[in-house]
This record gives C-alpha cells, structure tokens and sequence, in this order.
C-alpha cells in the first residue's frame, strides 16, 4: 500500500456524508420517530465513542421492485435498468460522520425470490434497521411486505427500526401516487415503520433517505450502548409479529365478505 492511500477504499471521506442534525423523515405523520433531534446517548456517544460505529440495515422485498437499484444509486452513483435479480446476498458499505463520530453502516441487499428465502434469512440476525422495499406501481408488492417483516423480525432477536420505501416514483401518474401512497402510510403506521418514496432513476429522495437511515440507525446504537429505551423501542419484535399477523387474518376476512 503506497503512503497516504487508504486501506479502506470505500470508507474515504464524502462531505454527503457528514451528518450533524438529525435529517427529517419524509412525511411526519408516517413515522414513530417523532423527535426532530439527536437524542443526549447519541450526543454522548458522539463524544467518548472512539473508533468506526458500525450498524448494519437488511433490505428485503419481492424480486424486481428496487432493492439493488435503490442501494447501487446511493453508493455509486448510477442507475441501470436492466439489472439481473439478486442470488442471495449483495452487500454494500458506506462511511457517514454523525456529529463527531466515524459510523459505517452496512446494506445487505437480499434477493427478492422464493427459492433464496432460506439464504437471506441467514443475514437477518443482528440488524439493527430493516428496510421493507414495494415498488408503486405494483400494490401486491406492497401487501407483501407483511410477510417479508414477519420473516425478519422472527429472525432477529434485537428491536430493529423498520422503514417502509416505496420506489419508482418517476413511472407512476400523480392520481395512481397519491391512491398508493395512502395506503402505504396506513401501512407503515401499522408496521411502527417510517414510510418513504423514491426515485433511483432520478436520485429523488434517495440521498435524503439513506441519511435519514443512517442518522436513526446510530441513534439506535447509541441507546443501546448506554442502556437507554427512548423512542426507538417497541418491544419484543414476537409481539409485533403477532399484531401484523392478526392484522392480516382480519383483512382476508374483510375481504372475503366483501
């Protein structure tokens, strides 16, 4: 390695990345996480945390609505309409700085068929943010988020924070938005997630969100290094699980006497 040149290639310095508010969520009233600033554990950590923080986020979701596209956007840059569907696991890491501390967080970005379920599984333990991915223009991708989120909390022995991200925001008409949308933030609010709308064609909203991810992700590893329940706890994840799956009985009943 030549002098000066970084071990770490993709861990150098990108002022997008500096992070010293905390960044506000994409609609207010389709969120659990009400605060609008750092937390004292985060600020405190901020302070005595020496060394790169590390959290790692799992994005799952059917096969084609944008998993890769939407984390490829944000670390490279780039757009490609024609990508191949994921076999397993892709993995991405970028580096932020959240007030005066290094903090990395890690993407898994897990495939979106049926017959790699039992793989992805694998790399849902110990994830701190899962990000439920449903593309707009198709609404079944976004009933299925219900199973996704079962499968991974039952995977997960921690309270991850849970996002909501509906994508290709450029290929849908404003009238088909707005119908998709209200029924993703009744979702979201049902989910105790955060609900958001992007573009990776267009790059809009993605470099908001992923901040946004970021930022919850160490205020979630800050309450946890000091001990601390604030707002991003909600329980044992099982209950949660119980509360989604009971909402589901209730809704193909619904639907059945309709």
């Amino acid at each position: 390695m030549l002098p000066g040149e970084s071990e770490f290639p993709f861990l150098e310095e990108n002022q997008n990345r500096r992070i010293y508010t905390l960044p506000r969520p994409f609609l207010s009233c389709a969120t659990p996480h009400k605060k609008t600033y750092f937390s004292t554990p985060a600020i405190k950590a901020s302070l005595i945390t020496a060394g790169l923080s590390l959290s790692k986020a799992v994005f799952v979701g059917d096969v084609a609505v944008g998993k890769t596209s939407l984390v490829r956007r944000f670390c490279h840059q780039i757009f490609v309409s024609n990508y191949k569907a994921t076999i397993g696991v892709d993995f991405e890491v970028e580096r932020f700085q959240i007030m005066h501390t290094p903090f990395l967080l890690q993407m898994w970005d897990t495939a979106g068929q049926e017959r790699f379920k039992c793989i992805a599984q694998s790399y849902y333990r110990g994830a701190t943010a899962i990000v439920l991915v449903f593309s707009l223009c198709d609404p079944k991708s976004l009933d299925n988020t219900h199973s996704w989120l079962v499968d991974a909390l039952k995977a997960n022995d921690s309270s991850p924070v849970i996002f909501l991200v509906g994508t290709k925001r450029d290929k849908i008409s404003a009238t088909s938005y707005i119908n998709i949308e209200n029924e993703a933030i009744e979702m979201a609010n049902s989910m105790n997630a955060e609900y958001w709308s992007v573009s990776s064609k267009t790059g809009d909203c993605v470099e908001h969100f992923f901040n946004r991810l970021a930022a919850i992700s160490y205020e979630c590893a800050a309450q946890k290094l000091f001990g601390h329940r604030d707002h991003l706890e909600y329980g044992n994840p099982l209950s949660l699980i119980d509360e989604i799956e009971s909402n589901e009985i209730k809704k193909k009943k619904s639907c059945k006497s309709c």
